[in-house]
């Protein structure tokens, strides 16, 4: 049960321990911390395979997980605060915590700061670079509220901005880059734009009177779900190379022939004007392709 400020008095608010874990359950809701599991198994893989060249600290992993968490709340929260009022006028979205107002706006903006504040200190734990680099990526995160505003590839934005997870978290590993890792990024990348074009498809009505730049409202479903799959499949193309560039053996590659299966179900679960089973095609189906990648590179080995 969530704490609403137009429903809670006095006489009722839940006090102590219980207070917070409501609070804190809003909070999770308003940045959909379970969304994480996207982009979170990507970076992993990319520590992972960085530890072959330089192997990693239970504490150095801790501040890379503290810095994904951080950056990805401090985005999301930005994002809800960016599209409060085109949140509370879409009938989708009309029910999120900044609109209902379960969280203040003044709130939210300290959740932001906080998180942000979080990040950055992550970062500077884990060398120069990753300080040096952590405002740039928190520029390049918050910008994509306002992609929508005047272009359609506000999608392949969002993705670009998921797609640094990889290529930060090899960085903090081993204190450089290496062009191998961007091979994951692409696949990350490409990967979240497909989705993300199909998931946009349930607010085509709204985004065309809203004046947005969605690519179902500029360009019509169809187009968006060509574009989809255009991406998923480049996406399956970069996850090939990454199992060669690597040196994955065969666990991976049946690893990538599942992700192949997923892919494919996905568009085969919705198409344009039947949207019913969005949800199992955005969550569970996508859930299971960064999963199964994960345990593929780390079935696929070889490790140290």
């Amino acid at each position: 049960m969530f704490v609403s400020k137009m429903n809670v008095t006095d006489s009722n608010r839940p006090s102590g321990l219980r207070y917070w874990l409501d609070r804190l359950r809003v909070y999770g809701r308003m940045i959909q911390f379970h969304h994480s599991v996207f982009a979170l198994p990507f970076a992993l893989t990319a520590v992972m395979l960085a530890h072959r060249v330089h192997p990693v600290t239970l504490g150095r992993l801790f501040w890379i997980l503290a810095a994904m968490v951080a950056a990805r709340s401090a985005a999301m929260g930005f994002n809800r605060i960016v599209d409060q009022g085109y949140d509370g006028q879409n009938p989708r979205t009309a029910g999120r915590a900044l609109p209902t107002g379960l969280i203040a706006r003044k709130d939210a903006a300290l959740f932001v700061l906080l998180s942000a504040a979080a990040f950055v200190f992550s970062a500077g734990m884990l060398g120069f670079w990753c300080l040096a680099l952590a405002g740039p990526v928190l520029v390049v995160l918050g910008g994509y509220s306002y992609t929508k505003r005047f272009t359609s590839w506000a999608h392949a934005y969002l993705g670009l901005a998921i797609a640094l997870a990889p290529p930060g978290a090899w960085l903090a590993v081993t204190g450089g880059l290496s062009a191998q890792v961007f091979l994951i990024s692409l696949a990350l990348w490409t990967y979240i734009t497909g989705f993300d074009l199909l998931y946009a498809c349930q607010d085509t009505l709204y985004d065309r009177d809203a004046g947005l730049y969605s690519v179902p409202a500029r360009h019509g479903e169809r187009t968006a779900f060509r574009l989809a799959r255009l991406a998923h499949g480049l996406s399956f193309f970069f996850f090939f190379l990454v199992g060669g560039v690597f040196g994955l053996s065969w666990p991976y590659y049946t690893a990538w022939m599942i992700i192949g299966g997923l892919l494919i179900a996905e568009h085969r679960l919705v198409r344009p004007g039947d949207l019913r089973r969005i949800h199992v095609a955005f969550f569970h189906v996508n859930a299971a392709v960064s999963v199964v990648f994960f345990l593929g590179v780390l079935a696929g080995g070889p490790w140290r």
